[in-house]
């Protein structure tokens, strides 16, 4: 049964104890020592047919970066402005995630989280509680949208990190 839009809200807000920006802060470091010593096979090697492998979560993240990088601006500059929800699995499809290159892609995540990251830390309270409305969530104060981008991070951090774990496993089993 696919997860409801509330159901992902509160997971992905589940993942997230301590400071947002600490944990956004942390992403880019522990996925390059999780992924270090990787080949290009096993960074493409899917869990399961139906579950992505690591070069496709870089992906998606590096993506998903520009995607926070272009609301977070909305957001300051037009309070209340409209936010367009993306299908993930129609990007990760049409933008060829699977064949892409997973160092280039996390090179391409970790140069937007930077900016992105200089641009909040720079930000005063009420630029804080600026809101857009979400097109499937309603309205989230930019502290929102920067949490869930934190919980969003964990959550494929622990996928990296299980691939990477499975991954051993099997290696030693062979």
């Amino acid at each position: 049964m696919a997860e409801t839009v509330q159901q992902y809200i509160e997971r992905i807000l589940s993942n997230v104890s301590g400071e947002p920006l600490a944990i956004q802060s942390s992403t880019y470091p522990r996925i390059e020592r999780l992924i270090g010593s990787l080949s290009a096979e096993q960074l493409k090697q899917r869990p399961s047919p139906e579950r992505w492998s690591i070069t496709e979560i870089i992906a998606h993240l590096a993506d998903a970066e520009v995607v926070a990088a272009f609301r977070i601006r909305k957001i300051l500059s037009e309070p209340g402005c409209a936010i367009a929800a993306y299908d993930q699995n129609a990007w990760a499809e049409k933008l060829n995630y699977r064949n892409s290159d997973p160092w280039q892609n996390l090179k391409r995540f970790g140069l937007m989280r930077e900016m992105n990251l200089a641009l909040l830390h720079g930000l005063n309270e009420e630029q804080w509680d600026r809101y857009g409305i979400h097109s499937e969530r309603g309205r989230e104060t930019l502290r929102r949208v920067v949490t869930l981008y934190a919980g969003h991070d964990v959550n494929h951090l622990r996928q990296i990190a299980s691939i990477v774990e499975s991954q051993g496993e099997l290696s030693r089993a062979s």
